[in-house]
């Protein structure tokens, strides 16, 4: 077993006292930074036991958590970052009273008797900051175990509550049972994290002192005046996204994977006042382009130019605000990739080997994996691809194939040796690892990020192969290998560096400054280790004072419903589809963000999308902004009303301003789904207000109901000015909507995400609005349902729908052929065969693997009858003894 705990987390003393008071063996492991032990919750949570079985332990005690922490939480909060000591025993007078009774009533010196227990030593941690003096003796008499002082000691480090002080900072504020009584009727409790956190005296007057401050009066941030070049005495960033393949239609997997959370943090970087340049492109040489160019009968180029524009036309709807969308069939990236070729050789972190690779004489070129297929030579399965067997799933070399045929004309390729030029890693590995060591110490990679890396250094780096034997890619400068071009991985990263000299001819005031530069790079996670790894051993290696990237943000898989995104089986939206379903852009972004998989995978759902436009959008978070606007037009002719701030005000001000210092903590630290859910408590918090205040009945009244209602209102419109600046990243069109509807003064933007946040009175009294009205609509359940049916699969290549042929195929019969059919099962048949290889890489049941491998199958018999083939497999000749 391996109890994981973290140092001044409060939760891991009952654990790691309980362990040693039991004398249990086992294995204890002290982390510093959070890391998500369990691997199906979505953040860190500690402590956490690894049990023998592969599960995972995870609660405290799922009872007591329920029925003390809530109090003890909030004691906590009191006495460790509110300085609050005193007030302690009235956070935990219900379990004191309950402890008094249960001490009273037993002569004996512990709760379960005359030996102590788990519950004591549950207890112990649960009374740490109480000095109530009924249970002094007890908790001396607890905290003199050994066990327990060992337990504080290494949790705490001897400071005592301060010990949990920076553990307790970047937690959520705890929920008083005050606010779960309190709840407003339109809210999602189970959406809502955290709750209403207790808020002092100081921090009402504090927001109230801010409020009262207004707008600054320096003049808006201006709009981008390119070329964007860093600036002395600012934040230079640079942020890329991962370049798109060209000859595909990027999916929303792909969207919120790489451009989508990009653009997020651009946006919000530019609003923080940072010199931000954010470029992106599509990635267009390589096999992949060469086999598209052959499928549609034109030439790669032509390829690369439909493709483009075609990606182009997506990010433009999906508002993706590059600075600058370049590609890199460009003359740059051939001088640029080339000349970091020659400094790598001329440093001599480049070495020659012989590889052997079939070759189709017939076609004239050395053949990819994807391009050759025959029989097993470990279960004769006829159809096996170059590098892996789709029946047996065993790695295959593709000159060990028996039969080998080329893809493209079915004609028998040989064998013939290849002479090709590797990256030496192993040489560049200790610079490398010096490298990593402080980008990942002080920049922000995400976990995944940061794992995957240390895999591939775990065993030690292997010289990786930079050329290829195509036609379509950068060509190589050296003599000896001028009819190779680069390998893609080795050529694409170096994209980013065209296409911002494509951009600017100063491209280097970019790439060439470390020390003025952070790089921010965005992708999913299947390309960190070329980011990570192979791309920064170029740089590095070309010694050229290259910029390598400080901040590593790496998403999880974002899946459709309960399978995967499938162009050729119509399963799924792909980018140039959502335009067609109605939607507005923004509402797709903004469930793209909730959902984005930061910790695990996640999965598109159209009743889910539905459900958050419905409850987050259309209920809350437009209700509040719409009510607030409409009170304005209806009751005070469309004027901000003067606002007389009392202690209820000052203190909706006083969680507003800690919701968005959240959201700018979060943002800084690219938690771009978990930053947006503060946005969403704030509207919470407003409809509350809202509904607790009634200004629609207090208009009615009295002149100091009156006044009541103009505060209230006051308040609640100017909360919306702020939604309205902290949804700019996530629903641009949406928030410059709100704005106008406000009328709101450009300065609102940079004065309210100043530092750590800056919650002002932005629309003072008398500031005219203009008209307001729905921000949201709803999307009907008979409208998702078809929206469902129609992206849900073509019913043709559901191997259960298609009947059995009624007659016996001969060996040797001619099927009709089909090629548009086969063509469409060629890669269905492809994406099968990367489902079951998955399965077996993560080791799933027997019964999982079995039935993906029984669709698979049926899925190539499809296939086999559309090219005109016998489904089955010929028997295979016995051999001679």
């Amino acid at each position: 077993m391996n109890l994981f705990v973290s140092e001044g987390n409060p939760h891991c003393l009952k654990a790691l006292a309980a362990l040693e008071a039991t004398g249990v063996q086992c294995f204890v492991s002290f982390s510093i930074f959070p890391e998500r032990v369990v691997p199906f919750l979505s953040r860190p949570t500690l402590p956490a036991l690894a049990l023998p079985s592969g599960q995972y332990l995870f609660s405290s005690n799922a009872i007591c958590r329920h029925t003390c922490l809530p109090a003890l939480q909030q004691a906590l909060h009191m006495a460790v970052l509110q300085g609050k000591s005193s007030e302690v025993s009235k956070a935990l007078q219900g379990p004191i009273n309950v402890l008094e009774q249960s001490l009273s009533k037993r002569n004996a010196p512990y709760l379960t008797g005359v030996q102590y227990g788990l519950l004591c030593i549950f207890f112990f941690q649960c009374m740490f900051t109480c000095e109530h003096k009924s249970l002094k003796a007890w908790f001396d008499r607890v905290a003199a175990m050994t066990a327990c002082q060992s337990a504080a000691q290494k949790v705490l480090q001897g400071k005592g509550l301060q010990g949990m002080k920076s553990y307790m900072q970047k937690q959520p504020a705890p929920q008083s049972s005050q606010c779960r009584e309190t709840q407003p009727c339109n809210s999602n409790s189970a959406e809502e994290e955290g709750g209403e956190r207790v808020v002092s005296e100081e921090e009402m007057e504090a927001a109230a002192l801010t409020w009262s401050k207004g707008l600054n009066t320096c003049p808006p941030a201006t709009k981008k005046q390119h070329p964007i070049l860093p600036q002395e005495g600012k934040r230079n960033v640079l942020v890329t996204s991962a370049l798109p393949y060209v000859n595909n239609v990027p999916h929303l997997g792909n969207i919120i994977g790489c451009v989508l959370s990009a653009d997020v943090f651009s946006r919000y970087g530019h609003l923080r006042g940072w010199n931000m340049l954010f470029v992106c492109g599509t990635d267009e040489y390589g096999t992949a382009t060469e086999n598209k160019a052959r499928e549609e009968g034109l030439t790669p180029q032509q390829i690369c130019d439909k493709y483009h524009a075609v990606h182009s036309s997506i990010y433009k709807w999906f508002q993706i605000d590059f600075d600058y969308f370049g590609r890199t069939t460009t003359e740059k990236q051939t001088e640029i990739a080339q000349d970091i070729f020659w400094r790598l050789h001329e440093r001599g972190f480049l070495i020659e080997d012989t590889v052997e690779q079939l070759r189709c004489e017939n076609c004239q070129r050395f053949l990819a994996d994807r391009f050759v297929e025959g029989i097993c030579p470990h279960c004769s399965y006829p159809e096996a691809r170059g590098d892996q067997c789709d029946k047996c799933g065993r790695l295959i070399n593709a000159v060990d194939l028996r039969e080998p045929q080329c893809k493209v004309c079915r004609q028998t390729p040989v064998i013939r040796s290849s002479k090709h030029l590797f990256l030496d890693l192993p040489k560049l590995e200790s610079q490398l690892e010096q490298w990593l060591e402080k980008s990942t110490s002080t920049g922000d990679w995400t976990a995944n990020a940061k794992q995957i890396t240390r895999s591939w250094l775990r065993d030690g780096l292997k010289p990786r192969c930079i050329t290829r034997d195509l036609q379509w890619g950068t060509p190589v400068p050296h003599a000896d290998f001028k009819e190779k071009v680069f390998y893609v991985w080795f050529d694409a990263p170096i994209g980013y560096l065209s296409i911002t000299a494509n951009y600017t001819s100063k491209w280097e005031k970019w790439w060439k400054n470390p020390h003025q530069v952070e790089l921010y790079n965005f992708m999913a996670k299947d390309n960190v280790p070329f980011h990570s790894v192979v791309f920064p051993c170029s740089l590095l290696g070309a010694q050229d004072n290259y910029t390598l990237v400080n901040h590593l943000i790496a998403t999880e898989y974002l899946n459709y419903e309960d399978t995967k995104f499938s162009k050729s089986r119509g399963v799924g939206v792909f980018g140039d589809m959502a335009k067609d379903t109605g939607i507005p852009s923004d509402v797709w972004r903004f469930y793209l963000l909730y959902v984005r998989p930061e910790g695990q995978d996640s999965a598109f759902s159209w009743a889910d999308m539905a459900l958050k436009n419905n409850s987050e959008l259309l209920n809350n978070l437009g209700n509040f902004i719409n009510r607030a606007g409409m009170f304005v037009t209806k009751f005070f002719e469309g004027c901000v009303p003067v606002m007389e701030l009392q202690e209820e005000d000052k203190k909706l001000l006083a969680l507003v301003s800690w919701e968005l210092q959240q959201y700018i903590q979060l943002m800084d630290k690219i938690k771009i789904r978990d930053a947006l859910k503060h946005i969403l408590n704030i509207s919470r918090h407003g409809n509350q207000y809202i509904q607790v205040n009634e200004p629609w009945k207090k208009i009615k009244g009295g002149d100091s109901e009156r006044q009541r209602a103009g505060t209230v209102t006051g308040v609640s419109v100017n909360i919306a000015c702020l939604l309205s600046v902290m949804l700019s990243p996530y629903m641009p069109a949406v928030s410059q909507t709100i704005r106008d509807q406000l009328n709101a003064p450009p300065s609102c933007i940079n004065t309210m995400l100043e530092d750590n946040g800056t919650f002002v009175c932005s629309l003072s009294a008398g500031h005219r609005i203009g008209a307001v009205s729905p921000l949201f609509q709803k999307l009907e359940a008979d409208q998702i349902e078809t929206l469902k049916k129609k992206f849900g699969g073509q019913q043709v290549f559901d191997s259960a729908a298609v009947p059995a042929p009624a007659v016996a195929v001969e060996v040797g019969t001619v099927n009709q052929v089909d090629p548009e059919k086969a063509k469409q099962l060629t890669q269905a048949v492809a994406e099968q065969g990367e489902k079951v290889r998955a399965l077996k890489a993560q080791k799933a049941e027997k019964a999982v693997i079995t039935a993906e491998v029984t669709k698979l199958l049926d899925l190539k018999k499809q296939l086999a009858l559309a090219e005109g083939k016998n489904p089955e497999p010929a028997p295979q000749k016995g051999k001679k003894k």
